[in-house]
């Protein structure tokens, strides 16, 4: 059975979504939706492919660990959003051995989410990040898998990491750059991924409508940034149709176009 969207980008695997989480993965499942549940340190990682491994089909894992991770940092709403929970991260060093072990399972389809976060972020921790940005990308070169990548108020020292020391390509999740900061994405082969936040401002209205349409990816981030008309609830996985809807609409296409196009660019990057 083929998809009818994918969202590249959930955390179905996070505690958030522990008492129902069967209920969120059969809703996707039955509205067509496949997915990709991406880890943001060991314990979420090994969760996303524990949970992959619980379905036939449509349920895929991403591991690796997020920029913002690397040290021991405090996240409240307003960084975070409404739907999510102020945490306080423990920090973790990157484990390239542990991370390639993980990478060998079948479910996992790619290595992050890495990049570079520094909304807030002191020196030490942009040196932190840097440094296992550079080796998840490493790891990547060596087993051939894409990234998926995290960049918050980054864009531009991110993309210089990536020339310098990426030889595979990914996707850049939950883009909310200008169009000069896409355009060098796009012409270092990487894919663009909007999420929810597009059905509620027209700030990105410029950058999905000059996005070829086969460079572009969708995502939810579940739990986070829930696209109109679940404004304010917890995000899920199926609810990433509205997010192709919106593209549509902004590049004036028919629906189904672009959802069979989004599909077929997740299966070119993700070969799944």
């Amino acid at each position: 059975m083929q998809p009818k969207y994918i969202d590249i980008h959930t955390h179905v695997n996070f505690k958030v979504f522990e008492e129902d989480q069967d209920i969120i993965v059969r809703r996707a499942l039955d509205s067509g939706t496949w997915f990709f549940n991406v880890g943001t340190q060991i314990d979420t990682s090994r969760a996303a492919i524990k949970m992959a491994h619980r379905y036939e089909e449509g349920v895929y894992a991403i591991v690796g660990l997020h920029p913002i991770h690397t040290g021991k940092s405090f996240h409240d709403k307003q960084e975070l959003g409404d739907e999510g929970e102020a945490f306080t991260s423990r920090g973790e060093v990157f484990d390239k051995n542990i991370y390639r072990e993980l990478l060998k399972d079948p479910k996992v389809v790619a290595i992050g989410e890495c990049g570079l976060d520094y909304y807030r972020m002191e020196s030490s921790s942009i040196e932190k990040q840097k440094k296992a940005f550079i080796e998840q990308i490493e790891l990547a070169n060596e087993v051939g898998k894409p990234l998926m990548l995290h960049i918050r108020d980054a864009y531009t020292d991110a993309l210089k990491i990536l020339k310098k020391h990426a030889q595979v390509k990914g996707a850049v999740h939950f883009f909310i750059g200008n169009m000069e900061e896409a355009k060098g994405f796009l012409d270092f082969g990487f894919m663009l991924s909007f999420s929810g936040v597009i059905t509620f401002t027209h700030d990105y209205d410029e950058v999905v409508k000059n996005t070829p349409l086969d460079m572009i990816l969708t995502d939810t981030d579940s739990p986070y940034v829930a696209p109109v008309p679940y404004r304010g609830k917890r995000n899920e996985p199926s609810f990433v149709n509205e997010v192709v809807k919106k593209i549509a609409l902004i590049k004036n296409l028919p629906e189904e176009e672009v959802a069979k196009a989004i599909i077929a660019n997740t299966k070119k990057v993700f070969k799944i």
